[in-house]
């Protein structure tokens, strides 16, 4: 800020200051001060507490004419007859860019297939004043001087309040999300919009670098990933686990019992079951299913699975005999192991 010659202005030092204010009294406002607005910024004189007149770029003769609102309030109905104290603060325009944000906790959202999944994330954003009556009222009040230190803390909570409830209301899968950042930004932008006009300042731009998922999620990711599922295909993923397991078993002593406790553990139990079941009824004598199309008494024709002819009534298969247990054919009489009557 330089004020000599009756000529007020300020030249931004370009250190994140926002607001700049300069203390003018006594002499300073009269007749034949000047005011000196530079590109991208914006003087506002604050008389006792209230915001008075407003000046764009350019340079300013201050006079009663030029200062209606002030004029007023000071009574200056006739010219300057006495000088005045003032506030007059310069406001800088410019954007304000590459506001780094990140997440201090892990979002939560939910996810179709995963459940409640906890999203980190970080970004950029930028900004600038877009209204300096309402910024001044709402933010800076009497200080002498505001830079974007003293506000992008409470603005990175804007951003990121505004971010988890677009990833609660999206719906989006965490397989999803790296394909629908720019879709994610546009909406989180559009949400904490209104909240940053409430304090005079616009959200120009905001971006989003990276959403991150813990590591287990990940790895279950880059399972699916592994297998090309898509979706909820869990059958395919405990015949590929089933298959893993049995080539882990095989380099193992006794691994094959440990294949066995995979295989039930992984849904296997109904067929081991059957076919558990299948063996039972054989030794208890049981007749199994006919292997042959043909029976073999009559060589008519039977149906896969028939335990007796439909054509001469003849027993299927063989069985077992009911004193020995050995195994006997359906043209037997008599155990050809204990001679016992069949």
């Amino acid at each position: 800020m330089a004020l000599f010659l009756k000529i007020i202005e300020w030249q931004s030092t370009g250190s994140g200051e926002i607001v700049h204010r300069v203390k003018v009294n006594g002499r300073d406002i009269n007749g034949g001060s000047k005011l000196v607005v530079r590109p991208s910024q914006a003087a506002v004189f604050v008389h006792k507490g209230q915001i008075a007149d407003i000046f764009g770029e350019g340079t300013h003769n201050l006079n009663t004419g030029i200062l209606p609102i002030l004029s007023k309030l000071e009574g200056w109905q006739y010219g300057f007859k006495t000088t005045i104290t003032v506030d007059l603060y310069f406001v800088d325009l410019t954007q304000f860019t590459d506001m780094k944000w990140g997440t201090a906790n892990p979002v939560i959202m939910r996810d179709p297939a995963f459940g409640m999944v906890r999203v980190t994330g970080y970004g950029a954003f930028s900004f600038r004043v877009n209204k300096c009556d309402v910024f001044l009222r709402e933010l800076f009040g009497t200080k002498a001087s505001f830079k974007t230190e003293d506000i992008v803390g409470y603005l990175k909570k804007i951003v990121i309040s505004g971010l988890s409830d677009c990833l609660g209301s999206s719906k989006l899968s965490v397989l999803d999300l790296a394909g629908n950042l720019s879709e994610l930004q546009a909406d989180t932008q559009r949400e904490v919009q209104a909240k940053f006009e409430a304090m005079g300042l616009k959200l120009v731009s905001l971006i989003i670098e990276n959403l991150s998922v813990p590591a287990e999620v990940q790895k279950a990711i880059d399972e699916r990933t592994k297998y090309g599922i898509v979706g909820d295909s869990t059958d395919v993923m405990m015949k590929v686990a089933a298959a893993e397991a049995m080539k882990d078993a095989a380099k193992n002593p006794g691994g094959g019992a440990g294949f066995i406790g995979a295989g039930m553990g992984l849904g296997m139990g109904a067929e081991f079951g059957k076919t558990m079941g299948d063996a039972m009824r054989g030794a208890q004598g049981g007749a199994p299913a006919a292997k042959s199309g043909f029976c073999p008494q009559c060589g008519a024709k039977v149906k896969a699975g028939a335990k007796f002819c439909g054509e001469c009534g003849s027993k299927l298969g063989g069985g077992s005999c009911p004193k020995c247990g050995a195994e006997v054919s359906s043209k037997d009489k008599f155990c050809p192991e204990c001679g016992a009557k069949l």
